[in-house]
């Protein structure tokens, strides 16, 4: 089997800029290698993130949740499993995400502006979001946006 070209994994990265309003933008995960996760296994696409400790949280957000203007409480990974969100982040960018999408929530040290910190977010539709969120253990970066990619 021929080694096929890297693939590309996008993802919204939501960050605090040097003036502490919360961004966010498109990137992509490219740092991918082609290899078995062990001798025995066919080679696949893997990007090993730096190891950090982690705290695993699968959540359903209901219908009609919206939660007020807040930071993520630490880095962490979200990836939508079914039903859709939004989030708006203070520059006023909004973007909703579904199924397969995948977000790092990074707002952290924001500063209050228009009684707006962090970032709104809240389901769309008329079916709960679930989600896998990852949150790491480890400091939040400031104004590093596509850092993972």
């Amino acid at each position: 089997m021929s080694e096929p070209n890297p693939p590309k994994m996008p993802y919204w990265h939501v960050y605090t800029d040097a003036e502490g309003v919360s961004r966010q933008e498109l990137f992509s995960i490219e740092r991918f290698t082609f290899e078995g996760i062990n001798p025995e296994t066919a080679p696949q696409w893997n990007d090993k993130m730096d190891p950090a400790p982690s705290v695993v949280t699968f959540t359903v957000l209901p219908v009609g949740w919206v939660g007020e203007w807040h930071e993520n409480p630490r880095p962490q990974w979200i990836a939508i499993l079914s039903g859709r969100w939004f989030v708006e982040t203070m520059d006023g960018h909004r973007v909703e995400m579904g199924p397969g999408e995948l977000m790092m929530g990074e707002d952290q040290n924001t500063k209050a502006r228009d009684g707006k910190k962090g970032h709104l977010s809240g389901t769309v539709g008329d079916e709960p979001c679930t989600m896998i969120v990852t949150g790491l253990q480890v400091e939040p970066t400031v104004n590093q946006p596509g850092r993972f990619k």
